[in-house]
């Protein structure tokens, strides 16, 4: 990848390219495209090694260190398992902290490696590393701030009243007063997941089910056909296997496949829906496309497809379509199930903005206080009590500041997209997501121009705006 675009010649020639009067709006879309891809690369090779260097000094560590528990080396699973279950303050205050001791051990080469970004993107006539990153991948910062600002502020309250409840919760738990709360309380170490509702046991549902069948049905009801897809795709456990799951359009000519490795339960139903939403997407990108817009016009565009599949099987109307369920036989999970989607919906939108707010500060100050500055962003957005000590770097643990940068808020743009397609099409489209006129519409409005769009572009040509935070506000808060 590197080879082929760190070539000054072949930047030359492009730039010379888009100085061209007269270009069609295709030419011009791919001459952007690969303008995004080799400015980047745009560096002396012995410049490059030495940030590729740091960063595979970062992975080794995070792939290699045990933390420590009870003067024991123990996994991460262990400690989420704690989070997630113990009712022990002590031992949940000790996993919590034990999760963090990665940060420490990487906060010197982290903070180099910052530094080392940041003066590449300065050489390159960015301001800095996270700034470069966002308008190479078409994102303007501004835009994507005054979102998490308005999405900020129209949440506050429906966030103070969820949070109020899950406070409320966790405490009796833990039979601790609320104000004793702190990070260590929570189902995660970064409070990103909301805790479950008691009560829900979903998977039951989908005992004896053939869940290829089920999704299979749910896209043909939408007038989407996959079946093609399944046939090549890998979708059960075996040994040695990636035990997680993903969508590769292979070579953009068709050869779509899946990874997952599904079983009778709600988690993997939700994940071949969300799998088989970014390979309905690829499947009906217009071939006739030059193969450089043959794909998703930004990786927002094709999660918010995959998310809007994979919160199907949370509603009432899905259920009852595709697992055969009476009303009756919901009624009390179809309540708990929607407010844990509102639940996780809110916990998640305010753990990105968290993330996106110090992500931006790192790059733009990484001299500051950042320990401090973490804990006061923790406080303000996501409402947590800090801990005793803020001067650990508690923040460094988590794995994309350091290697995968300025990416998170995708997944929220992500989300905020899904909401407006949903919303335009109960309102414009059919009110029954499962008619074939539903799909029709996502193939012809959303689908079939690739990249030949910017994607707020498509998201207007789609909705008739650009995106507007405030569906997903309506739809879960």
């Amino acid at each position: 990848y590197f080879a082929n675009f760190s070539k000054q010649e072949t930047f030359k020639k492009l730039l010379s390219f888009r100085e061209e009067k007269n270009l069609t709006p295709i030419q011009v879309r791919q001459l952007d495209d690969l303008y995004n891809k080799i400015i980047k690369n745009q560096l002396d090779n012995s410049v490059v090694l030495k940030t590729l260097e740091l960063e595979k000094e970062i992975s080794h560590i995070f792939n290699t260190y045990r933390p420590i528990l009870e003067g024991k080396e123990v996994t991460n699973n262990e400690l989420l398992d704690i989070l997630k279950n113990s009712n022990h303050n002590e031992q949940r205050k000790e996993a919590w902290l034990a999760s963090k001791q990665v940060g420490k051990k990487i906060e010197n080469n982290l903070l180099k490696l910052v530094h080392r970004r940041n003066q590449n993107a300065q050489a390159l006539g960015f301001d800095n590393f996270y700034q470069m990153s966002l308008k190479t991948q078409e994102l303007d910062i501004d835009t994507v701030f005054n979102t998490f600002k308005q999405l900020k502020y129209l949440s506050d309250e429906p966030f103070r009243k969820i949070k109020d409840e899950i406070d409320e919760e966790r405490a009796e738990k833990m039979n601790i007063k609320i104000e004793e709360l702190r990070p260590w309380h929570y189902v995660d170490p970064f409070f990103q997941e909301a805790p479950p509702v008691s009560g829900v046991n979903l998977d039951k549902f989908y005992d004896g089910k053939d869940l290829e069948k089920i999704v299979t049905n749910t896209f043909k009801a939408m007038g989407l056909d996959i079946e093609d897809i399944l046939q090549r795709s890998d979708l059960y456990p075996r040994e040695n296997k990636n035990p997680f799951g993903f969508c590769t359009d292979v070579d953009r000519k068709g050869d779509i496949r899946v990874l997952v490795n599904i079983d009778e339960s709600v988690f993997w139903a939700t994940a071949l829906l969300h799998e088989f939403g970014h390979a309905a997407y690829f499947k009906y990108i217009d071939n006739n496309l030059p193969f450089i817009l043959r794909c998703h016009s930004h990786s927002l565009t094709t999660e918010a497809i995959a998310l809007f599949f994979g919160r199907m099987n949370k509603t009432l109307d899905w259920q009852i379509h595709f697992l055969d369920l009476k009303e009756g036989q919901l009624s009390h999970e179809v309540l708990a199930v929607e407010k844990m989607l509102q639940r996780q919906m809110l916990v998640f939108a305010r753990w990105i903005i968290t993330f996106g707010y110090f992500e931006r500060e790192l790059y733009e100050n990484p001299d500051q206080d950042l320990n401090k500055l973490w804990w006061s962003i923790v406080e303000e957005i996501q409402f947590i009590n800090p801990p005793e000590d803020t001067s650990y770097p508690d923040w460094a643990s988590k794995m994309h500041f350091s290697l995968a940068p300025v990416s998170y808020q995708d997944y929220l743009l992500g989300e905020l997209t899904a909401s407006q397609l949903q919303n335009y099409i109960e309102n414009n489209i059919s009110s029954d997501l499962f008619k074939p006129e539903v799909g029709n519409y996502l193939k012809e409005n959303f689908f079939k121009y690739g990249a030949s769009l910017h994607w707020n572009e498509k998201i207007k040509k789609a909705t008739g705006e650009h995106l507007n935070p405030i569906y997903f506000i309506t739809q879960f808060f």
